[in-house]
């Protein structure tokens, strides 16, 4: 395993460019950051929590922002500047636009992961936020990537998380962290009920999640901290990763598409290593 960049501001929502670069959140610091040839350089600092990230049709990256922490208690911060939110940044220049604060006039509250479909549709989980002892809705939702049109999938899940494709388009996966559990939609059905796939091994809970060429889902795996790898089937196995409880998210490159770049959080870390199949490649890369 080899460490690609440290002393990062807990490193999430990781996206391997086609020049080699990673380009990941900085979601305590507040950053979007290159990580290349062993050093780090700011690509903007879009402020709030930024969470996931992906690139679009556009060849812009598109992130899910939390609206930040609270970092005397550790919890998600509230009021004015703190708006869960979906952007759009312009590698090319650093500069960032608000695309969505909402759905239906109802304010999202955590926005977390995102992944682009074929024909350009970008699906995002919010994951709610945690305040004062108090825990807002979660959700799953659809949207255009020029800010015209946006759907709720579902708004009242517990603690959605990562979210993905299968191979051939036709599903939607997303981890629920506090449950522990893996669900499956149907991407052409706006309402319906999620089906469950499948459990965390043991007591962890489960966070952004990467999908094999095979059909596989890789779920990064908190607490116990690792990747737990769950089949369509719903058969469970998991690879540990020492050092880190918050291992939070994989992403695949590299030409066989089989380097896999893992975020392991409360250390501040890249890390990368061979994968034993190749990752999907997604829609869209920069």
């Amino acid at each position: 395993m080899e460490i690609v960049a440290e002393d990062l501001a807990f490193p999430e929502g990781p996206v391997v460019m086609a020049d080699g670069s990673v380009i990941l959140v900085e979601l305590a610091g507040g950053r979007i950051t290159r990580c290349w040839n062993g050093r780090t350089e700011t690509v903007c600092a879009i402020g709030g929590g930024p969470n996931g990230a992906a690139i679009g049709p556009d060849g812009a990256l598109y992130v899910c922002n939390n609206g930040g922490l609270d970092l005397l208690k550790f919890q998600n911060a509230r009021g004015a500047g703190h708006e869960g939110r979906v952007e759009r940044v312009d590698l090319s220049t650093g500069r960032f636009e608000r695309l969505y604060e909402s759905c239906d006039g109802i304010a999202l509250e955590a926005p977390n992961d995102i992944v682009f479909d074929g024909d350009g549709r970008l699906w995002f989980t919010d994951l709610g936020k945690t305040h004062d002892g108090i825990r807002t809705a979660s959700g799953l939702f659809s949207a255009l990537p020029d800010g015209s049109s946006i759907t709720a999938i579902n708004r009242h899940a517990l603690s959605y998380n990562g979210v993905g494709l299968s191979p051939d388009g036709a599903h939607v996966y997303v981890a629920d962290t506090h449950q522990g559990r893996l669900w499956r939609y149907d991407r052409k059905v706006e309402k319906q009920r999620a089906e469950w796939i499948a459990n965390a091994p043991g007591p962890v809970g489960f966070d952004s999640l990467a999908v094999t060429a095979a059909g596989n889902i890789c779920v990064a795996t908190l607490y116990e901290g690792g990747i737990s790898t769950i089949t369509p089937g719903g058969e469970v196995s998991k690879l540990a990763i020492g050092g880190d409880p918050y291992v939070t998210n994989i992403a695949f490159g590299g030409e066989d598409m089989r380097d896999a770049y893992i975020t392991l959080s409360t250390t501040g870390r890249l890390m990368k290593t061979r994968w034993d199949e190749p990752g999907l490649r997604l829609h869209f890369n920069g």
